[in-house]
């Protein structure tokens, strides 16, 4: 306590105003009871009189409250505003930085499963709504600069894990300037800033696990980033023609097509944090991002598809807006869904669509990359036995991705609607209408 008396602190004089507004309030305040009373010798009454000249109190007593009243208000004020100025970031109000955190952390549980570049733009965007996220990130990259320290150092891949920390940093823009920095030359070429510090983290703390833990106390997470498993696997895809390709970064490069992927070895379990965030979820979200390279590993892991399919979560998967090239040639949205389920059961509730259309450009650009946009088939969405929900999701750019605000803001309602709407309640178009179920 005595540290609010050091020099410096912008706070002492304040303080002090605001006691001696405190003591001329109360000596006013004593000064009008005593004026109603029989007693005339109060030595106060004599000393005031003989200033004033006149032989009341009232009046100089309500002079002395109002103004020891006025000091104390002015100094608490001026007192609050100094450790506010300190305290609040970039200026903000203190009302608003306090109001947004409260209700960031009554915001609904939710978890989000998948990798790449896709996870990180929907953390994005939910994180205003709530500090109760949860990451669960793939561990199946083995391409660019997590390829070359997990060969190295015999590390986890740090890049998906790496993308998600700086999507969910408090301080966003500067940690995404400084983690994703990349060397230009020489033998560091490739390589990001931020995979090395999650390197360098693992071998200080001990494990893969305790590093991002640590470097999510650093970069002042909102929620948690998990990784799906510790074990160090590999993605394999057995293909239309029964051959097998292993490694995530040579699938799309074999040319063909793929009939299911697995991971190796297939005995790879989740940490029990992950396991119990599905548990306790308000929301289960797979997605967006490669079907088969980025949400599917996750879902590979033992146990986490069972987990999905036990929660009392609303399960929905974020289908991608454009197909990938040796992944999901000519998918429609209804196709992705099918390998979900395919792989790991009926563990999706809502498909959530995007129906705006893409500039033109961009889909000319995407067409010589062997890419289109994804057919929002929302019929056949609902013949699998899951409720599509549509809207127009697309940000503006160079690139076609999902616009993070518009997508959270359509996945929070969502949320809302599941948990406070009958139990046997479907979106269409965005609007929530009953079920008849047969039977009822």
């Amino acid at each position: 306590m005595t540290k609010w008396l050091y020099p410096g602190m912008f706070f002492k004089r304040w303080l002090f105003l605001a006691l001696l507004g405190c003591g001329l309030l109360l000596t006013g305040v004593t000064l009008v009871v005593y004026s109603f009373t029989p007693y005339t010798g109060f030595f106060l009454e004599k000393m005031i009189n003989n200033i004033t000249g006149q032989s009341g109190m009232l009046l100089p007593s309500m002079v002395i409250m109002v103004a020891g009243a006025g000091l104390m208000v002015y100094g608490l004020c001026k007192a609050m505003y100094s450790v506010i100025s300190a305290v609040t970031p970039g200026g903000d109000k203190l009302v608003d930085v306090i109001y947004h955190r409260r209700r960031r952390k009554k915001g609904p549980r939710i978890v989000v499963i998948g990798g790449g570049t896709g996870t990180p733009v929907l953390l994005r965007g939910l994180k205003k709504y709530t500090d109760n996220l949860t990451a669960i990130v793939t561990m199946a990259d083995d391409g660019g600069s997590s390829g070359r320290l997990r060969d190295d150092l015999d590390i986890l891949p740090p890049g998906d894990i790496r993308n998600c920390l700086v999507a969910l940093a408090d301080r966003e823009p500067l940690a995404k300037e400084l983690m994703q920095y990349r060397f230009a030359a020489g033998e560091l070429k490739g390589h990001s800033l931020g995979n090395l510090v999650l390197a360098a983290m693992c071998d200080i703390t001990g494990g893969f696990d305790r590093a991002v833990h640590r470097l999510s106390r650093m970069l002042a997470v909102r929620g948690r980033v998990i990784p799906a498993t510790l074990t160090n696997v590999r993605l394999c895809a057995e293909m239309e023609d029964g051959s097998v390709v292993c490694g995530q970064s040579k699938i799309p490069q074999s040319g063909k097509k793929i009939r299911r992927v697995f991971l190796e070895p297939g005995n790879c379990y989740p940490i029990e944090d992950a396991l119990q965030a599905i548990e306790e979820a308000d929301a289960i979200i797979m997605g967006p991002g490669s079907l088969y390279s980025s949400v599917m590993p996750g879902l590979m892991v033992q146990g986490i598809s069972e987990a999905i399919a036990r929660a009392r979560a609303a399960k929905i998967y974020i289908c991608n807006v454009m197909t990938q090239p040796g992944e999901t040639n000519g998918y429609s949205a209804s196709q992705h869904l099918h390998a979900i389920l395919k792989h790991a059961g009926a563990i999706v509730d809502y498909a959530v669509v995007n129906t705006e259309t893409v500039p033109a450009k961009l889909v000319d650009w995407y067409n010589r990359e062997g890419a289109a946009p994804v057919v929002a088939d929302l019929e056949a969405i609902n013949a699998l036995g899951v409720t599509p929900i549509s809207g127009e999701l697309l940000q503006e750019g160079g690139v076609v991705r999902h616009h993070p605000d518009r997508l959270a803001h359509l996945l929070i309602g969502l949320i809302n609607g599941y948990h406070h709407q009958p139990k046997h309640a479907v979106y269409i178009n965005n609007y929530l209408q009953p079920k008849h179920v047969a039977g009822e």
